[in-house]
């Protein structure tokens, strides 16, 4: 037996129903004219029967009339030559009566023709037919082909290990041997043959061919023979064997023999049994008997068997009719079964077949359809079920550019629905694309009682999930690449399948998303994954490739659709009327690929990161609201019918928080495979460099330097980009830098609700405030970190924020700040954060980094969001975050020193909404603690409460901490910034626009920490709100201490006539002495500082005094104080400039009108400022003239 051979081959033709085959009825003759597609010269030979077989098919005898070798006017081959006409016409002219006799006597039952009558004379056919039951077969039955069980092992036979025929020429194995094998015949795997003896003379072809032919073929036209040499069971060919005795030829299968043998071969097999499964295992051992040193005559006659099974294995595939068959045989499930089966379909049968696409339009559709049958079968599977055989499938067909052509050209490659559901399940590529981890029915499978999970657990089950679809993914982008790279025709067909992949799943970003109409997670993932790998030849570390990306693509004829997609600054009508304007050309690859991976993560990766914050928020929902209805749970345990039903809601319930667990530790699996976001990050780099080069309308390229402000304005070009183009940018770069351990390690986050209560839909006006709890922080992705850094990072950020009239998002253009402030937290060794050390440390930021923070924190007072208000502190404190990290390098002070000389009133617009934030968020914080304090009191000791009312109390205790919470933090941080901005700038916050409202925000919180209310704030476990009275109140006297050198700022905190009180300080000084708050320096300084105060204060009240009452004309109509400088505003009314300056810091309006206005709309008015002036001086002299007198009367006494 052949060592090589494979157990699971089919059996060989079994000879006992060869009377019942379908070669002697009548029909055969309509098989016989389709074999004329391949074989033009056999038509002459069954003319003859033409008249008497009513089914023969026109359209056939058409097809074989077309042929380029036969000639149908003359019935003659055009290629004489004997080799070319035994391959091609299955005719030989002149030289194969033998065969002609056998074609006819397979179109009749008449016996075949002598070698001198015409081949196209029916009447010699019918006279001369006989019964194929009268072959000298010694008793054997025609032959069947029954593919079907394994053998067992035959005896060994010496003399066929040796390779020496028996005398008689019987099979070499005994009969006794032959009976020990079992009833099946099929390949077997044999015992190693024992050394061959060597032969005196070389074996014939003649020889070779019998031999390897009946061994391949499991056939024999040898009546005596039962088995091969290697022990397996032969089938008899009566037909072929009659034939040869005719014709007085001895009796050896041949290739002068083998196409009328297999024919008759492969039609007896049973119609219940598929010809592909015999075919295919001769094909396996043709394969296998390939060898090497055989003479090239030899590798002939396998060559021909090797394209006479391929030839039958097509016919058995387009018509059917030849093997008297009605359907023809199905591929698809040998495609599945593996290139190692015998019945398998292999790279060498690929590799035969397609040589054969040209000859008919059939075969290429044939095996496009067989892939469509196995893209649909994938459709209905997961991975966890056994997909891996239908990737293989696809695999093989990559080795194929012709395989491939015909897949792209097949009717479902892309369909006709506008629905990225049907784009997953319906084409071809979909359902490969949809095998994921992500899939609902596997989540579980990898995250089981997920409820009972943490990270670290999860940990081991993430790791396997993403070196599984990592496999699964590079098979994706072998097979991708292998489409691109076929033909030019595919590749177009394939980067349209991407872009309708893309373009059908618009709604995956919108608020309400239906599954039914959008394609899963999975899919999309695996979609931006293979696109970003497509990116990765021409993302090279120099960015040398960027000036190949055309931002031309959407004036073409773009395959990314973006008409409806908000852009990033212009409208609907502006974006229509400019890409209206169509560009000519034609894109090349590199755009093209780069702006289909740039939507693919818009509606992809990030998309499903979206669904992630989701997830995120209804696991909390569900778990609160399982929690409740288990707390009902004693309500209903008494009452059978009542609990059943609870149980059962409660199991759903649960179930649908499981689900939601598992998925979220899915997603986040995918999400932290850090292979696939560094590459991501490689592509968003590439996307901010191609930015910023269109935005500034230079070659920028990082290691350039990019000249601040961008153009006054923005090229139209940029405007009309799609928004996302900037958002997925941060978005990638925000989710890298997020922490583990969120609301343990890194960072505190509480919600202020504005009196309303959480909601699933997260409706309600709220903010987050983080607060940094720990020095060092740890990163999702700690290994790409450090590959996220990059200039153009910073560039991109700082650029859009010092031009954000760029951007039309407020949203957006926040979102450059929390990448800033992400990428500033500590982390690992990087103290700074992986941003924080070229923040302080780069000249681009150093000049223009302060500049574009100052401008957004001014910004934020208006978003035009409804939730604006509460916006702002977000955006604020990361302000601040991003400011602390640098201003440890003095040329941050400098550039603060600069803003406030060059742009003052950018500057003292800066300061003013500081001090807004600061006195609200103040007063909103301290207000709180007197009412929390009532309320844990009431709590501690009303015993008397009743159930509904205490719990009525706590509920309101529950809101007030968490508002006091969230307030106190802010104000810490507004507090420290003042400190830091005094410190270093004392003169810039002594302006006479500000000076005044600081000093009474001073005072107004001195008061309440030090003053006689200052045990209301007395609260349990104070920290808990971030709330340390004692710092809180040395925070407030350094900032006193920074200004205390300004006479101007002396002179306002005198003048305070609502909240100064000397004895305020003094208090203030008690606290801070007994407490070591301060040392005795900072304390001497302080009592000086109170000193000049009092003094101060002494000579404002005696001001006050001289100048007793004001005239109407001269006082400020909104302050009630005596006007210092006059001035006319547009509705005529006249303020103080110090008021209306005030006012519009806050408020860009006239405050009669409410029309708009400027500093600069208001007209001093000289003539009114001189008679104050003049009237003050009278006011003055009069009172000193008095106080001399009195000084006089005093001494005269």
């Amino acid at each position: 037996m052949d060592p090589n051979e494979n157990s699971q081959a089919p059996d060989a033709p079994d000879s006992k129903k060869m009377n019942d085959s379908p070669l002697r009825s009548p029909s055969i003759l309509l098989a016989v004219a389709a074999i004329l597609l391949h074989r033009p010269g056999m038509l002459a030979a069954v003319a003859a029967t033409t008249t008497t077989t009513a089914t023969l098919s026109m359209k056939l005898l058409k097809r074989a009339y077309k042929s380029d070798i036969y000639d149908a006017n003359d019935g003659i081959c055009k290629q004489r030559s004997d080799r070319c006409c035994q391959k091609t016409c299955y005719l030989v002219y002149g030289t194969d009566d033998i065969r002609l006799r056998r074609l006819a006597k397979l179109g009749s039952s008449n016996r075949s023709p002598k070698p001198e009558d015409s081949p196209q004379n029916p009447e010699n056919d019918a006279e001369t037919s006989t019964a194929a039951t009268t072959s000298e077969g010694k008793g054997k039955s025609p032959a069947e082909i029954t593919p079907s069980s394994t053998p067992k092992p035959a005896a060994a036979n010496p003399f066929t290990q040796l390779g020496v025929r028996s005398a008689s020429g019987a099979s070499p194995t005994t009969e006794s041997g032959a009976q020990k094998r079992g009833s099946s015949n099929v390949d077997d795997r044999a015992p190693a043959p024992a050394p061959a003896k060597k032969a005196n003379t070389e074996e014939s072809v003649d020889d070779f061919s019998d031999r390897i032919l009946s061994h391949i073929f499991r056939v024999t036209v040898d009546p005596d023979r039962i088995t091969d040499v290697h022990g397996h069971k032969l089938n008899f060919l009566p037909e072929a064997s009659q034939e040869l005795k005719e014709n007085g030829s001895p009796l050896k299968l041949t290739t002068a023999v083998l196409d009328s043998a297999l024919l008759e071969a492969v039609t007896a097999v049973p119609a219940e049994k598929p010809i592909l499964g015999y075919l295919l295992p001769c094909f396996k051992r043709i394969i296998r008997s390939n060898i090497v040193k055989e003479t090239p005559e030899k590798r002939e006659v396998l060559e021909e068997a090797k394209r006479l099974c391929v030839s039958n294995c097509l016919f058995a595939l387009t018509i059917p009719d030849l093997f008297g068959r009605s359907q023809p045989e199905s591929l698809a499930s040998y495609l599945l079964r593996g290139h190692e089966q015998d019945d398998g379909v292999c790279l060498d049968f690929l590799r035969e077949a397609v040589k054969r696409f040209p000859e008919d339009d059939q075969f290429p559709t044939v095996f496009a359809d067989a892939m469509y049958s196995i893209s649909t079968k994938l459709a209905g599977l997961t991975m966890e079920s056994d997909y891996k055989p239908y990737i293989n499938a696809l695999m093989s067909y990559t080795k194929f550019p012709a395989l491939l052509n015909a897949l792209s050209q097949h009717p479902n490659f892309m369909t006709a629905q506008k629905s990225g559901a049907a784009v997953e399940k319906d084409t071809i590529l979909g359902p490969f694309f949809r095998i994921s981890p992500l899939q609902s029915e596997v989540t579980l499978t990898y995250f089981p009682n997920p409820r009972g999970l943490d990270r670290s657990r999860a940990a081991p089950s993430q790791d396997a999930l993403r070196a599984i679809l990592r496999v699964h993914q590079d098979e994706l982008f072998t097979i991708a690449n292998a489409f691109i790279r076929a033909d030019t025709d595919t590749r177009t067909r394939v980067l349209d399948w991407f872009a309708s992949a893309i373009n059908t799943n618009h709604k995956r970003r919108a608020l309400q998303v239906d599954p039914k109409e959008v394609s899963s997670d999975g899919f999309m993932m695996n979609l931006t994954v293979i696109l970003d790998r497509f990116c990765s030849p021409f993302m090279d570390t120099t960015f040398s490739k960027v000036d190949r990306i055309e931002v031309e693509y959407f004036r073409r004829n773009p395959r990314v659709d973006i008409k409806e997609e908000t852009k990033l600054n212009a409208d609907q009508s502006a974006s229509d009327a400019f890409y209206s304007k169509k560009v000519e050309g034609n894109s090349n690859f590199i755009t093209e690929v780069f702006f289909l991976t740039l939507a693919a993560h818009h509606y992809g990766s990030e998309a499903t990161n979206s669904k992630l914050k989701s997830l995120e928020r209804d696991i909390k929902w569900y778990e609160k609201h399982l929690a409740a209805m288990e707390a009902e749970r004693p309500k209903v345990q008494n009452q059978p019918a009542q609990l059943a039903m609870f149980e059962v809601t409660l199991k759903r319930h649960t179930t649908v928080l499981e689900k939601a667990i598992a998925m979220k530790f899915a997603i986040e699996g995918v999400f932290l495979d850090e292979k696939m976001q560094e590459l991501s990050l490689r592509f968003m780099r590439y996307v901010a460099v191609w930015l910023l080069r269109l935005a500034s309308q230079t070659n920028y390229t990082p290691d350039k330097d990019l000249q601040l402000p961008l153009p006054a304005e923005a090229p139209e070009a940029f405007a009309c980009l799609p928004e996302y183009a900037l958002q997925d940018v941060v978005d990638n770069f925000k989710f890298v830098y997020r922490r583990e351990d969120f609301y343990v390690n890194s960072t505190l986050e509480t919600t202020l609700t504005a009196g309303l209560l959480l909601s699933r839909d997260n409706s309600h006006l709220k903010f987050a405030i983080k607060l940094e709890a720990s020095l060092t922080c740890r990163s999702y992705l700690p290994q790409i970190m450090p590959s996220a850094v990059g200039s153009e990072m910073i560039a991109l950020c700082i650029a859009f924020l010092r031009s954000s009239e760029y951007i039309k998002n407020p949203y957006l253009k926040s979102s450059l700040v929390t990448l800033l402030f992400s990428g500033t937290w500590p982390f690992m060794h990087f103290k700074k954060g992986v941003l924080g050390d070229q923040l302080y440390g780069s000249k681009f930021a150093n000049d223009n980094l302060l500049h574009a923070l100052m401008k957004f924190y001014i910004e934020a007072e208006s978003t035009g969001a409804h939730t604006q208000f509460y916006d702002k502190f977000n955006i604020r404190y990361e302000i601040f975050q991003v400011i602390k990290c640098v201003w440890g390098n003095d040329i941050y002070k400098q550039q603060l020193t600069r803003e406030s000389k060059v742009n003052r009133q950018f500057f003292v617009q800066f300061v003013n909404l500081l001090l807004n934030d600061a006195t609200y968020v103040l007063d909103e914080a301290l207000t709180k603690f007197p009412k929390i304090h009532t309320l844990q009191q009431e709590l501690e000791f009303g015993n008397s409460l009743s159930a509904q009312d205490r719990e009525k109390k706590q509920e309101e205790l529950q809101a007030l901490e968490g508002q006091a919470g969230s307030y106190m933090q802010l104000a810490n941080e507004t507090l420290a910034m003042m400190k830091l901005f005094t410190s270093a700038l004392a003169s810039a916050f002594t302006m006479p626009e500000i000076v005044q409202r600081l000093a009474s925000m001073l005072n107004y919180n001195l008061e309440t920490l030090a003053g006689p209310k200052m045990g209301q704030l007395k609260v349990n476990n104070p920290s808990k709100y971030h709330f340390q009275p004692r710092v809180l109140l040395s925070d407030f006297v350094d900032i006193y201490l920074n200004l205390g050198s300004s006479q101007a700022f002396i002179d306002a905190v005198a003048s305070d006539g609502r909240s100064y009180k000397p004895e305020v300080f003094d208090k203030a000084s008690f606290i801070l002495s007994k407490r070591s708050m301060k040392d005795a320096s900072e304390l001497e300084q302080f009592d000086s500082l109170k000193a000049k105060f009092q003094e101060s204060k002494q000579i404002a009240d005696q001001a006050e005094l001289d100048l007793g009452d004001i005239p109407a004309e001269f006082e400020d109509p909104i302050m009630g104080d005596l006007m210092k400088d006059p001035v006319i505003l547009p509705s005529k009314h006249i303020v103080d400039r110090g008021t209306i300056v005030q006012h519009l810091l806050s408020d860009p309006k006239d405050p009669f009108t409410r029309q708009p206005m400027t500093v600069d709309d208001a007209i001093p008015h000289t003539e009114l400022k001189e008679k104050i002036q003049k009237w003050k001086d009278e006011k003055i002299a009069a009172a000193k003239a008095r106080a001399k007198g009195d000084a006089m009367d005093v001494t005269e006494g």
